[in-house]
């Protein structure tokens, strides 16, 4: 199945939007191919303010309306607890709530922007949209990630390059609470570093300690900046340490 296959034979629904590559291109589709879509963003602590950026501009580009909904996802102690299974009760929270809210505009389709690259197996989320009854038009249509970058390039949408960006709760270790400082550290310290020119890193939370990571290509920059580096994030930080193994750039 294509793409616009799925959207001619689902002309209309509410569309689970993050800003991001894959989601990005489910908005120009349903907004080409479509009849009668919305895009949801659930807004929270967990989500950093340049992703709510992006979905704003994607979705006026792509003319779809686009519905923000706020959410308190720290009030649930599940999430906050930070299990190994934290995505699992995270992705329940935000997907009900926009079920939620779709339902009440009148869309019983709610879709998603899993891809054919993303690995089940990995990825306790998935196990929440399958009982919620999301549907992944990308992983239904066999689009890869690398497919989704070309149609994404192809359709004119600044995201096509962006690199992939998990929530911020993943820079906080399994079993370690989950708070709105914690989050906020890790929101300032990640803005910083963007702002000096580095693209694709992680600022990982270990206590009082930030580490870094950072792919292979950025590190001679890194180690030119570390100095730099440590002066910004001070403030924040008791210590600034940088992971010696290579991140793996995100596709």
């Amino acid at each position: 199945m294509e793409l616009k296959s799925f959207f001619e034979q689902n002309p209309s629904g509410a569309l689970a939007f993050s800003g991001g590559t894959d989601s990005s291109l489910l908005v120009w589709a349903a907004a080409k191919y479509g009849k009668s879509w919305r895009a949801y963003y659930l807004h929270s602590a967990f989500q950093p303010a340049f992703e709510l950026a992006d979905a704003r501009k994607i979705a006026y580009q792509c003319r779809l309306p686009l519905t923000i909904i706020e959410a308190d996802i720290l009030c649930h102690p599940e999430v906050t607890a930070n299990p190994a299974d934290r995505c699992y009760h995270c992705k329940r929270r935000v997907f009900s709530a926009i079920l939620h809210q779709a339902a009440a505009d009148g869309y019983s389709l709610v879709i998603d922007g899993t891809n054919a690259s993303d690995d089940a197996g990995d990825r306790p989320g998935m196990k929440a949209l399958r009982e919620l009854e999301v549907r992944s038009p990308l992983r239904e249509c066999g689009l890869t990630k690398s497919d989704v970058r070309i149609l994404c390039r192809e359709a004119g949408l600044f995201v096509w390059n962006k690199p992939s960006y998990a929530c911020l709760a993943t820079r906080i270790p399994a079993g370690t609470p989950i708070t709105a400082e914690a989050l906020q550290k890790v929101e300032q310290s990640e803005n910083l570093l963007s702002s000096m020119g580095f693209q694709d890193f992680r600022v990982r939370l270990r206590g009082d300690t930030a580490m870094l990571q950072f792919t292979e290509d950025q590190f001679p920059y890194a180690w030119e900046c570390r100095e730099k580096l440590r002066t910004a994030l001070s403030p924040m930080f008791a210590q600034v340490t940088l992971d010696l193994t290579p991140r793996a750039a995100s596709r």
